[in-house]
């Protein structure tokens, strides 16, 4: 089963009391269909093409009605006039006791608590395996935050009204109409929680990554793991005209971390020494400049010419690259490796958990 969450009722699902039967539920379905989570047929084109003429919800609930395995409910079963979320708002003081604002100084009244204690309801009921959050109201039921530009595509756990539940947030259908370029983002992200709904918990790669390494580390890890491997995925981040660290990946199971700065006691450097940085440098200068060991980067232009240009280090055997390489898949979306991960990986938000900001770009 896949579980879609919206946010309210519109005009239409108002009239039969029924989610996702006005433009937003048509729109819906061809995403849907678009992630192969359910097929449209001649009869379900002929009553999406009678909804565009007569803009009759029966219509669109006849589609849903022939695709039972996608359930979809809202967090509020109300139409708030003018289709305006602030209309269930109010100022902290009448706001639902530990849930933060859904907008910007404006809470969810205690009066709609019945709400989501139907929703909880619900959940519990269907106990489906993953939850698919359509937008930040749906997230902010869940969750608690609201940002969906950044919760999306990542599988994470709910921590209110229904605590436990796998969730995977998307871009609401309605912000497709203001904003299409969003489409494929939202198809992906569908594909991805039809992907999800096979099983309840959430399943993160098992990595061994060495970070804090000692010299004798860093040479052991190159000699060992990186030179002549198949495939060796470099990244560095910076800071100014320096790097501030390096990460080496051999394979998908195994990564080492090499910091510069600043050190573990605030000092400007993580290694004691200047003698010692130095000895580092020359380990991964001979591991970059190997022709017979392929390298891939994300966003490789940059990390090459930083690196040239900071270390004097002539990368050689540089043969993929992940930004270009989903570019050339998915033209129209964004190639940032936050947002890559998003779409290919099982990862938690990693770019969100970050204390410092760098000057990098596509990192």
């Amino acid at each position: 089963m896949i579980f879609l969450l919206g946010e309210a009722w519109g005009e239409h699902e108002a009239k039969i009391g029924k989610p996702f039967v006005g433009p937003t539920g048509v729109e819906l379905l061809k995403l849907l269909n678009k992630a192969q989570i359910l097929e449209l047929n001649s009869a379900d084109y002929t009553s999406i093409n009678s909804f565009y003429r007569t803009s009759d919800p029966a219509y669109t609930a006849s589609i849903w009605s022939r695709h039972p395995q996608v359930h979809r409910t809202n967090v509020f079963q109300l139409h708030p006039p003018g289709n305006d979320l602030k209309y269930f708002c109010g100022p902290k003081t009448q706001g639902i006791p530990g849930y933060p604002p859904l907008e910007k100084s404006l809470y969810v009244r205690s009066e709609y608590t019945t709400e989501l204690n139907r929703l909880a309801d619900e959940i519990s009921t269907l106990n489906p395996n993953c939850i698919t959050c359509l937008g930040n109201t749906a997230l902010w039921a869940l969750t608690g935050e609201t940002g969906i530009s950044t919760a999306r595509g990542y599988t994470r756990s709910s921590t209110h009204t229904a605590m436990g539940w796998k969730l995977l947030p998307t871009y609401h259908p309605t912000t497709i109409f203001h904003q299409y370029s969003l489409r494929p983002i939202v198809i992906a992200d569908l594909a991805k929680a039809k992907a999800q709904s096979q099983f309840p918990e959430l399943r993160r790669p098992q990595r061994e990554i060495w970070i804090e390494p000692t010299f004798e580390d860093v040479f052991s890890f190159i000699w060992h793991y990186c030179l002549g491997c198949d495939l060796l995925s470099v990244d560095i981040e910076t800071y100014g005209n320096r790097v501030t660290c390096i990460g080496f990946s051999p394979n998908s199971d195994l990564a080492l971390v090499v910091p510069f700065e600043p050190g573990p006691n605030g000092e400007k450097s993580y290694w004691p020494t200047a003698e010692e940085e130095a000895r580092v440098w020359h380990k991964i200068k001979f591991v970059l400049e190997d022709p017979d060991t392929p390298k891939l980067f994300q966003n490789g232009l940059y990390d090459i010419s930083f690196l040239w240009r900071s270390m004097h280090i002539k990368v050689r055997g540089a043969t993929e690259d992940s930004m270009l390489l989903h570019h050339a898949l998915q033209p129209e979306m964004n190639k940032g490796l936050g947002f890559l991960g998003s779409l290919y990986s099982d990862e938690r938000m990693w770019k969100d958990m970050r204390k410092h900001e760098t000057i990098k770009r596509d990192d």
